[in-house]
C-alpha cells in the first residue's frame, strides 16, 4: 500500500534562484535548476551533509556534520506577497529572501505536511523537511535594496517563510514546470 497519496493540488515553479558558495544570501534567478541528490549544483546550502546550525540545537551541538535536509528553500508566491505587504513593499524580490524554487498554486504552502513530495512530470522530486523559520538574514538583505523595510521581516514571514527540502530524485526544475503535491497518508500525530 502506498505510504504517499498524489493531491490534485499542483504548483507552478514562478522563480528559481541559486545562492553562491560564499556570497551572502542573496539567490541569483536561474531558468533551470540542475538538481543531484547533493542539492542545486553551485548552491551554498548543496551537499550530503551540512554543519548543525541553531534549527537543530535541540539535538546536535552547533557545527555537528549531520544530513542536510536543507539543501533547498522553497516557498509560495502568494506567502512572498503577504511578506512583502507586511514590509510595506508593493513586491519583493525571491532572491533577497535566498529562495531556490518559489511555486504558486498550493494554498498554505508553508504548513504542507513534513515529508511530503514535489514532483515534476518527469519525476524530478524534492521532499520538503520542515517550516523555515524566519530569521535575520533576509531582513537585511531587504534593508540594504529598501531601507526601513527589512525590519518587518521577520513578524511579516512568521508562518509564511516557506519549507527547507532536499533531493529524493535527480533531475531539472524549470520555470514553468508543474510540480504535483503528494502528501502522507497518515492521520496527525495525537500523544
Amino acid at each position: 500500500m502506498p505510504a504517499l497519496a498524489p493531491t490534485e493540488q499542483y504548483g507552478e515553479i514562478v522563480w528559481l534562484g541559486r545562492v553562491p558558495p560564499d556570497e551572502g544570501l542573496r539567490s541569483s534567478k536561474m531558468d533551470a535548476l540542475s538538481l543531484s541528490y547533493a542539492g542545486a549544483e553551485g548552491e551554498a546550502h548543496s551537499g550530503l551533509t551540512r554543519a548543525s546550525c541553531v534549527r537543530v540545537k535541540s539535538q546536535w551541538p552547533e557545527c555537528t556534520e549531520i544530513r542536510n535536509v536543507r539543501q533547498l528553500s522553497v516557498m509560495s508566491q502568494e506567502e512572498i506577497d503577504a511578506i512583502a505587504a507586511g514590509c510595506g513593499l508593493d513586491a519583493l524580490d525571491p532572491a533577497l529572501l535566498g529562495c531556490s524554487i518559489v511555486v504558486k498554486g498550493i494554498s498554505d504552502f508553508t504548513h504542507v505536511p513534513p515529508s511530503s513530495r514535489l514532483q515534476s512530470p518527469d519525476g524530478t522530486t524534492i521532499v520538503i523537511d520542515m517550516e523555515n523559520r524566519p530569521c535575520n538574514f533576509p531582513g537585511r538583505e531587504i534593508e540594504a535594496d529598501h531601507p526601513t523595510h527589512g525590519k518587518p521581516f521577520k513578524a511579516a514571514a512568521a508562518g509564511k517563510r516557506g519549507v527547507t527540502a532536499w533531493v529524493e530524485r535527480e533531475g531539472v526544475f524549470r520555470v514553468g514546470d508543474k510540480l504535483r503535491l503528494h502528501v502522507p497518508d497518515q492521520r496527525a500525530w495525537r500523544p
